[in-house]
């Protein structure tokens, strides 16, 4: 999503953002008019003919305003199903037509929809729910960080840790303990980064996506000493 500074960048552009899926055939959530781009990190709001919920994942209950959940939609565009695989259209289509994303979303007081992560890949500390993607937003904003990735790092006691992979500044001396307090300090105790690995770069697909399981693999390759 973008942010305040990519704005200040380029003061003469206006950035138009948006969201959607395969499954929606098109844009769920978008921005139109020149003050909704100024919803810095919001995909937008709701497109026309189409219906939009929060939904807790666990109870199945509808979530409010500012609530974080994920984002059910329905509509005429919204598809019927896989083809050939009724099983993944049940897990994925309800009864009633309701699409379940598999994004965690909230949706704010004034209809603005906000995507803090996928479902799947949220780190699962202690009874916690931590978004990689909200560490990683911090972690890119420090300014000896080049590139940064988090994974769910597996632990007997906790569940998982919060892992982060760097890719320093050229000239940086950042250490592992500088990365742990810098997160801390913008974050709840249970969100905090716990380890931390420098590399020379981040695995991402063509299209730009982190290779988060490569990283877990990299992760438990390297052993508890190396971290």
């Amino acid at each position: 999503m973008i942010k305040s500074e990519e704005v200040r960048l380029f003061p003469s552009v206006q950035i138009v953002q948006g969201y959607g899926l395969t499954e929606s055939s098109g844009a769920v959530a978008g921005t139109v008019r020149p003050e909704e781009s100024m919803k810095y990190g919001s995909a937008g709001k709701l497109g026309s003919r189409l219906q939009a919920k929060i939904v807790d994942p666990t109870t199945g209950e509808a979530l409010g305003p500012g609530q974080r959940g994920e984002l059910w939609i329905r509509g005429p565009l919204v598809m019927k199903g896989y083809v050939g695989d009724d099983k993944a259209t049940a897990e994925t289509v309800d009864s009633q037509g309701w699409l379940k994303t598999g994004d965690l979303c909230y949706f704010n007081e004034d209809g603005f929809l906000y995507i803090v992560d996928r479902l799947k890949e949220l780190i699962k500390y202690k009874g916690y729910q931590v978004p990689p993607a909200e560490l990683e937003h911090i972690l890119q904003s420090h300014p000896g960080i080049a590139d940064a990735a988090v994974i769910g790092y597996p632990d007997e006691d906790a569940g998982q840790l919060p892992m982060a992979f760097i890719v320093r500044q050229p000239g940086s001396n950042l250490t592992r303990q500088q990365v742990i307090d810098y997160v801390a300090k913008h974050v709840a105790p249970y969100k905090k980064v716990r380890r931390v690995a420098f590399v020379n770069a981040i695995p991402k697909s063509p299209a730009g996506k982190i290779l988060r399981r490569e990283l877990v693999q990299q992760a438990l390759s390297m052993g508890a000493s190396k971290l």
